[in-house]
């Protein structure tokens, strides 16, 4: 209970706090609500995703290990030297549900070259090729996990607001309600009981 004036303006208040409280309560609940459904189907897509990303790089890896065997060491090490292709992860921002999640953007620079078959398997290059289709889903998938880990943060931190207006000040407030109108009444009870007795004495006299 909150410590107030037993007082008829004191009443008025409290109940129009109490209509605000119950009106904020029922917005963030409603964010809430939604909130756990974008992230309940971000967190289906992204499953989906993740799948399709490992089964990729499973194989990504596997076709260049085929191709790796009959490299030497210095073929090797002479192939990645100098890169010829350069990716950049630009990020913006956007609002969902007032929240601030990112947007990447793959800027690509230079391309792949091919290495041919004279010091290399062809599985270099279908090995290559295959990571460069690939990195379109890593940086979508690294998108979506920011933005589900962000949607969470901010479903806790709502869900802390919801429970302390439901659990902690909606309460306090009905509480005080309560408290106001009984002491007011009982005010009211003693200010007639006092009136009848004034009137008793003056009709004695």
């Amino acid at each position: 209970m909150l410590k107030v004036n037993a007082t008829r303006m004191e009443l008025l208040q409290m109940k129009k706090k109490l209509i605000i409280a119950k009106k904020g309560h029922k917005l963030l609940k409603d964010k809430e609500d939604e909130l756990m459904r974008q992230l309940l189907e971000m967190i289906k897509s992204i499953r989906e995703l993740r799948k399709e990303v490992e089964n990729e790089i499973s194989s990504v890896v596997g076709r260049y290990q085929f191709a790796k065997a009959s490299m030497n060491k210095e073929t090797e090490d002479e192939i990645f030297l100098i890169p010829t292709k350069k990716i950049n992860i630009s990020v913006r921002e956007k609002n969902l549900m007032s929240v601030r999640v990112p947007e990447f953007t793959k800027e690509v620079e230079g391309k792949i070259r091919s290495y041919g078959y004279a010091f290399t398997s062809g599985e270099l290059d279908a090995s290559l090729l295959a990571l460069d289709k690939i990195m379109e889903k890593v940086v979508s998938l690294a998108e979506k996990e920011k933005t589900i880990q962000l949607l969470a943060d901010e479903i806790e931190k709502t869900r802390r607001r919801v429970n302390a207006l439901e659990y902690i000040m909606i309460p306090n407030i009905e509480d005080t309600i309560k408290y106001i109108s009984q002491r007011l009444a009982e005010m009211e009870r003693s200010n007639t009981t006092r009136l009848m007795k004034v009137k008793d004495i003056v009709r004695a006299h």
